[in-house]
């Protein structure tokens, strides 16, 4: 199965915000330990995944944003 590197930045998302809730409910050290520690780890492996994404696109930075080209008539 194979994930697109959103997928992966969105559950990276909801594990760290999971840390921080569970952190304001005094869960056990250990939980909050050991779910800091695996999100850590998926933010590295989920920035790795975007960077190695096979994304191309035909934009350049003359376009500024993407879904507002400054300077180019249509």
């Amino acid at each position: 199965m194979h994930f697109s590197a959103i997928t992966y930045l969105v559950v990276t998302t909801f594990v760290l915000i999971t840390v921080a809730i569970f952190a304001a409910m005094d869960f056990p050290f250990s939980w909050v330990f050991y779910l800091t520690v695996f999100g850590q780890a998926f933010l590295v492996f989920s920035v790795f995944k975007v960077l190695n994404d096979n994304y191309t696109t035909n934009k350049t930075f003359e376009d500024f944003y993407e879904d507002y080209p400054i300077g180019k008539e249509e």
